[in-house]
C-alpha cells in the first residue's frame, strides 16, 4: 500500500528571506533595463511582470517606439537565449519550427535529422506577428500554449524557460492577419506602448545620437529567473484579492447581471483572465517589493489582461466605446 507524502509548505521565514534576494535580484534588472530604454515605465514594468510571471506578451504600438530595443535589452538582462523572427506573409511553420532533412553517410544509408527552428530559445520575438499567415500563426501559438512541437510524430520540448513577446502594429491593416480570438488569448497580457513623455524624448536624442550607445549588461541567468518564477507562484494571496479578480473577470461577461457588459461587450473573458490576472498581480507586488498583492494590483493590470480578451458588440463600436472605457467602468467596481 501506498502512502502519499505531500511537500511540505515553506516557512514564512524562509518565504521572506527568498523573497529578499528576489527584490535584490529584481531591481538589478531594472537598473538594468533602464540604462538603455528611457521612459516607458509602465511598458517596462508590464512587460517584466509578464515574465515574472512566466508567460507570453503581446506588445502593440506603432514603429519607432523601441519595441524590438526592448526585447533584445530584456534578453541580454536575463541571460536568456534569445532569437528574432520577422514574420511575413510567405514564413512558413516550418521556418519557425524546424524541419526534417534527409542525410546519406557514406555507407550510403540513408536517415532523416531533424533541424531546429528559431523556436528553440528562452526568449523569441515574434516581430510583426499580424502579417504571417493564420497557418503560420497558429504553429507558434500552439508552442506557446503546450511548451513543445512535433515534427513528424516525434516530441520535441522547448527550452526552460520559454517566453514569447510578439510585437503588432495596431495601424497597419493591408497584408496583416489579425490574430483570432482564442489565440490571442494564449498572451498572459497585452502591453500598449505609447508614444514616450518629453523629457524621456529629450533623453533619447541626447545619449542614441552620439558615438556610444547604452549597451545591456547581464546580470542573471536563467535558472534564477525560473526560480523567482517559482517563488511568485508560492507567494500568498489574500481573499480579498481572489475575489476582487473574480468579481472584475465574471463581471466582464455578458449575461452576469452587469448591464454596462451587458450593453457594450459581445463576449467576455474566460477563467483563463482570471489564471492571468492571480499570477500577475502577485509578480507586480514582488516587482514593487511587496510580499503580497493588494486590490490595487488587480485594478492596475486589469486593461492589459483583459482588454485582448474580450469583443464589443457592434453597436458600442459605433457609439465609438473602446474596450479600455468598459474595463475602466467594471474597474471602479471592485
Amino acid at each position: 500500500m501506498s502512502v502519499m507524502v505531500k511537500e511540505s509548505p515553506i516557512s514564512e521565514t524562509d518565504m521572506i528571506a527568498e523573497a529578499e534576494k528576489a527584490l535584490a535580484d529584481i531591481s538589478r534588472i531594472r537598473d538594468g533595463v533602464g540604462r538603455v530604454i528611457f521612459g516607458q515605465e509602465a511598458v517596462v514594468e508590464r512587460t517584466l511582470v509578464a515574465l515574472l510571471a512566466g508567460g507570453h506578451a503581446l506588445l502593440v504600438g506603432v514603429p519607432g517606439l523601441a519595441k524590438t530595443k526592448l526585447v533584445e535589452t530584456l534578453g541580454v538582462v536575463l541571460g536568456l537565449d534569445s532569437r528574432r523572427i520577422q514574420f511575413t506573409p510567405d514564413l512558413m511553420p516550418s521556418d519557425i519550427l524546424g524541419s526534417e532533412v534527409m542525410e546519406q553517410d557514406e555507407t550510403g544509408k540513408r536517415s532523416f535529422r531533424f533541424i531546429s527552428g528559431p523556436i528553440f530559445a528562452q526568449l523569441l520575438m515574434a516581430d510583426e506577428i499580424n502579417r504571417a499567415s493564420p497557418r503560420t500563426q497558429s504553429a507558434l501559438l500552439q508552442a506557446m500554449q503546450e511548451y513543445h512541437v512535433t515534427i513528424a510524430g516525434a516530441r520535441y520540448d522547448l527550452p526552460a524557460p520559454f517566453h514569447v513577446l510578439a510585437t503588432q502594429n495596431p495601424l497597419e491593416q493591408e497584408g496583416t492577419y489579425p490574430l483570432p480570438e482564442a489565440q490571442l488569448d494564449r498572451f498572459l497580457m497585452q502591453v500598449d506602448i505609447l508614444y514616450p513623455e518629453i523629457e524621456a524624448e529629450r533623453r533619447i536624442l541626447l545619449e542614441t545620437t552620439g558615438i556610444e550607445d547604452a549597451k545591456a549588461q547581464n546580470v542573471l541567468q536563467p535558472a534564477r529567473l525560473k526560480e523567482i518564477q517559482t517563488l511568485i507562484r508560492r507567494m500568498p494571496v489574500p481573499e480579498s484579492v481572489v475575489e476582487a479578480i473574480l468579481t472584475l473577470v465574471r463581471s466582464a461577461r455578458p449575461g452576469q447581471g452587469n448591464a454596462e457588459t451587458d450593453k457594450h461587450v459581445a463576449w467576455g473573458p474566460g477563467p483563463r483572465a482570471s489564471q492571468a490576472l492571480m499570477l500577475c498581480t502577485r509578480a507586480r507586488a514582488l516587482y514593487d517589493g511587496r510580499l503580497a498583492p493588494s486590490v490595487d494590483d488587480v485594478r492596475a493590470l486589469a486593461e492589459p489582461v483583459l482588454q485582448h480578451r474580450m469583443a464589443l458588440t457592434f453597436a458600442a463600436r459605433a457609439e465609438g466605446t473602446s474596450v479600455r472605457d468598459v474595463v475602466a467602468k467594471l474597474v471602479k467596481g471592485i
